[in-house]
């Protein structure tokens, strides 16, 4: 049983308590552990993690998850929401055709609205139930089915970007906008959404450079810098692309050069999925401009797009977090794309006579808490001063005996491998307990 009194105004303060095996990555392969700790939360902050609580905390209720594990919660950075329905299908294809064959054909009903609500309560529910508690969503180019999708994820308590698609060139005619409508759509969904909510903000979302035409991709740029707002898209997924983009532009350097030309590469926020084949002066331009890389290791396999040099991204500075990229990978859980991460990162290994090193446990758990969570602020560690996103890991069924007895680190892992949201007792979004939605 755990004790717990929940969160409480105690003598004017908006303090709360919470202890446990607590577990964190204030930098990248770096993995602090607090056993039998507690970690104090000053409204929606961490104020600090103690192993025997200062007098002036003592008076305080605490909830006690005694052997549990408390760790960050998980920032997926690039989930396209209405390609929920299709997980798992038509990965004998490759990225472009996959694209034209599921993709948008499926994104074509989000005009209906009654439609969108009833995939998109599926789709926060599960973020919900496999602990993802920040996310970044791609939509569609449909401005009120985007709106409900920002409206059920902020009902669910979940914090998240989410951006409604710009699309007017190389498009299926029945998911294709002219420039107009989509610079007077995209303004009007910023309006509509960019004060409504606490946790969750509008982002400018061009699909990818072959579907947004010069005209377009100048236009949202303004927005983004009018309205100072983040920008997400994708970059160098797979070698058909890059080569339709060279095609599409023969007056850049490379892909990136694209993006930075329009204004859409680090003037304002910017996060790029996938980043597997660029060279090496778009790496250096994505350190310069601090653009994030949203490694998504299941879809760059199920599509044979590829294994993202992560390790060297991060050694030349690029900020990096891990996406599910729902559809092309089919696991809406950041602990399986964790255990993915992982994996491939081995073959990169290999592939490259073992020179670039593998990705680690607690190198795949920063990716996935602290290293995404930066795009939102101070988010996914439990330093003093961020936001107390929070995953409670009850982890006892898991055990094989009671003569077997785990470190903190080797629970973790476990975790990470073997378990699933039925270990997941309790989430935490900026100091508040978010419960199962209710939709």
């Amino acid at each position: 049983m755990y004790w717990t009194k929940g969160l409480k105004m105690v003598l004017g303060k908006d303090i709360a308590i919470i202890k446990g095996n607590i577990a964190f990555t204030p930098s990248f392969g770096q993995l602090n552990i607090a056993e039998n700790s507690f970690v104090v939360i000053q409204g929606k902050k961490v104020k600090g993690i103690y192993r025997a609580l200062p007098a002036e905390y003592r008076n305080i209720p605490v909830t006690d998850y005694q052997d549990a594990l408390i760790i960050p919660g998980f920032v997926d950075l690039h989930f396209h929401a209405p390609q929920f329905a299709n997980r798992g299908l038509g990965f004998d294809l490759e990225l472009l055709p996959w694209l034209e064959n599921y993709t948008f054909p499926e994104e074509a009903k989000f005009q209906d609205v009654t439609y969108a609500q009833a995939v998109y309560k599926k789709v926060v529910s599960a973020l919900w139930q496999w602990g993802t508690t920040r996310v970044v969503f791609f939509g569609t180019i449909h401005k009120a089915a985007t709106a409900k999708l920002m409206e059920l994820l902020a009902t669910a308590g979940l914090g998240g970007y989410v951006g409604k698609v710009n699309m007017d060139r190389n498009s299926p005619g029945i998911l294709m906008e002219t420039t107009g409508q989509s610079l007077l759509d995209t303004e009007m969904f910023i309006k509509e959404t960019i004060g409504r909510y606490e946790l969750v903000k509008p982002i400018i979302t061009p699909r990818f450079v072959p579907t947004c035409s010069p005209e377009l991709m100048s236009g949202i740029a303004r927005l983004a810098m009018q309205y100072n707002l983040p920008v997400q898209s994708h970059l160098s997924e797979n070698t058909g692309e890059i080569a339709w983009v060279r095609e599409l532009h023969p007056e850049c350097q490379n892909y990136a050069s694209v993006y930075d030309q329009f204004g859409l590469f680090g003037k304002q926020p910017t996060v790029m999925a996938h980043c597997i084949y660029n060279d090496d002066a778009e790496l250096a331009l994505m350190a310069k401009n601090r653009v994030y890389v949203a490694h998504c290791p299941y879809s760059n396999s199920n599509l044979a797009s590829g294994i993202a040099p992560v390790r060297k991204c991060i050694e030349q500075g690029i900020p990096v977090g891990l996406g599910s990229d729902v559809a092309g990978g089919h696991e809406v859980a950041m602990s399986r794309v964790m255990s993915m991460a992982i994996e491939v990162s081995k073959l990169k290994w290999l592939a490259s006579g073992k020179k670039e090193k593998f990705l680690t446990i607690p190198e795949a758990l920063y990716l996935a808490t602290k290293g995404g969570g930066s795009f939102f602020g101070k988010v996914g560690s439990f330093e003093a001063g961020y936001d107390f996103d929070a995953l409670v890991i009850d982890d006892s069924s898991l055990e094989v005996a009671a003569s077997n007895r785990y470190s903190v680190e080797d629970r973790l892992s476990r975790f990470i491998y073997i378990g699933d949201h039925h270990n997941i007792i309790a989430r935490y979004v900026a100091g508040k307990k978010i419960e199962k939605p209710q939709f």
